[in-house]
């Protein structure tokens, strides 16, 4: 059991100012994802590519974002929270500018790729100053509300891209972060509390870096399938068994290093392990979002265009979840919580497989709006809770960072899963509801996964109840 710490000296109010740094930055990182898909078409005519060319500019995004998740979150670990956290939000403007700035469309992907490696350490970062500096009982509440930014940039985003669109031009959704950025890094410097790096002056685990970062890669390459369509060649079973196979080869590696990019501690105890496994069933959770409005087409028959207007309620629903739950955290405890989250993305995916003519939006907004709620639960700050209590002051970013790196996997597994599954059975209603039945069943396993997390009374810096205290 590990003993939690944080900066007894800090008075409530300060806490907020933290707190409000951390979270403009978190909800800048994911406003620029929630606004590229406004931006697309504007994209596609600016520089005469076709939908798989400007598909680029999401896959480049996400492939840098996990690639540097752990280095960040290990330098951060390293180096100072503050410092590295800054170096982050100037470089994600920096990407901005220069895709704002592109005289071509290579341009436009070198910057996402400088976005998408600055971005890989806003969240892990900003996570463990949580750790830092809030007390264990109050850190489901302040992450359950850095969780919500995701629901409020999505709901925001498309919204402001689209009035930007029509008032000015592509350039000014991505000069947009700038004025954004520098808040942060005020905002930032004025508030983030300082720490000394931690640990010796050891070398930096540069083979470690590296491996993560191959292993990554070629996961991403292979779910996406980028390079079979690019080349015309069938390489992702290739890249997947390489991804597969530097697994052994990382673990042999870490394990002789002083000071690895990937602590092998943070594996070892079965509540941190189940706790990565759900990540991925966070992020399967999460995916599994993106086909919702295909069910509201095909079950429907809405307006493609259109039919993204219908996923609004399940966004709010998202965000009250995360932090509602949040709140509750401390007195449900982290089992119950995940078994809520888990056990109502099931039912809602069941219900999504009923959507038709016949009972339409009677059936579809429930199921869709459970799916948020569920979303909004599992994905929101209870995992990243139990995580900061469980692992060292000193590993807390690096902690955080393998969070984003199994909910990312997670996300990316379930949707080339689904879609295959649902061109399977023909496309259609048919086979988007074989997808969500599939779905379904990897959240009743997820629930039965929850089941091993300790019980509320075991948790690490949770307080008990008074029921529980009395038995205890």
């Amino acid at each position: 059991m590990v003993a939690s710490s944080f900066d007894t000296a800090l008075d409530p109010q300060t806490r907020r100012r933290i707190l409000t740094a951390l979270f403009v930055g978190v909800f800048m990182a994911a406003l620029d994802v929630a606004v590229i898909a406004p931006a697309v078409p504007a994209l596609r005519d600016a520089f005469g590519i076709d939908n798989s060319q400007v598909g680029m500019v999401t896959i480049i995004f996400s492939l840098f974002t996990l690639s540097s998740t752990t280095l960040m979150a290990a330098l951060s670990d390293r180096y100072g929270h503050r410092p590295v956290f800054m170096l982050c939000v100037t470089g994600f403007a920096l990407g901005s500018l220069v895709i704002a700035a592109a005289p071509s469309f290579a341009v436009v992907l070198l910057g996402r790729a400088i976005q998408g490696f600055s971005a890989g350490g806003v969240n892990p970062i900003a996570s463990a100053v949580v750790g830092d500096v809030f007390p264990p009982a109050e850190r489901g509440k302040a992450l359950g509300l850095m969780g919500a930014t995701f629901g409020m940039a999505f709901i925001l985003g498309p919204l402001v891209a689209s009035l930007i669109l029509v008032v000015l031009s592509w350039h000014w959704i991505f000069l947009l972060n700038l004025p954004v950025a520098v808040l942060v890094l005020w905002l930032a410097n004025r508030n983030l509390p300082r720490t000394n790096a931690s640990g010796p002056p050891v070398p930096l685990d540069w083979t470690g870096i590296l491996l993560v970062g191959v292993m990554l890669a070629a996961l991403v390459l292979g779910i996406n399938r980028v390079l079979d369509k690019a080349l015309g060649l069938m390489l992702w079973p290739y890249l997947l068994a390489f991804a597969a196979l530097c697994v052994p080869l990382l673990i042999r590696v870490e394990g002789r290093v002083t000071r690895p990019v990937v602590p092998l501690n943070l594996f070892t105890t079965r509540q941190l392990a189940l706790t990565y496994i759900l990540c991925v069933g966070a992020g399967f959770g999460m995916g599994s979002v993106v086909f919702i409005s295909s069910v509201a087409v095909h079950g429907l028959a809405v307006d493609p265009k259109q039919a993204g207007l219908l996923l609004l309620p399940l966004v709010v629903v998202s965000a009250v979840g995360s932090m509602g739950f949040g709140r509750l955290l401390n007195s449900l405890g982290s089992r119950r919580v995940l078994l809520i989250g888990f056990g109502t993305l099931a039912v809602g995916s069941v219900m999504l497989t009923f959507t038709g003519p016949s009972l339409g939006l009677w059936i579809f907004m429930p199921a869709s709006m459970l799916i948020g709620l569920g979303v909004g639960i599992v994905v929101g700050g209870t995992l990243r809770t139990i995580v900061l209590n469980e692992v060292s002051p000193e590993q807390r970013a690096t902690a955080q960072g393998l969070i984003n790196v199994a909910t990312s996997v997670g996300s990316l597994l379930v949707v080339a899963a689904l879609s295959a599954l649902a061109d399977a059975e023909g496309g259609g209603m048919r086979g988007l509801s074989v997808a969500y039945l599939t779905a379904a069943v990897l959240m009743v396993v997820m629930f039965l996964l929850s089941l091993g997390l300790k019980a509320h009374g075991e948790e690490v810096g949770v307080p008990l109840t008074t029921g529980e205290a009395s038995r205890a």
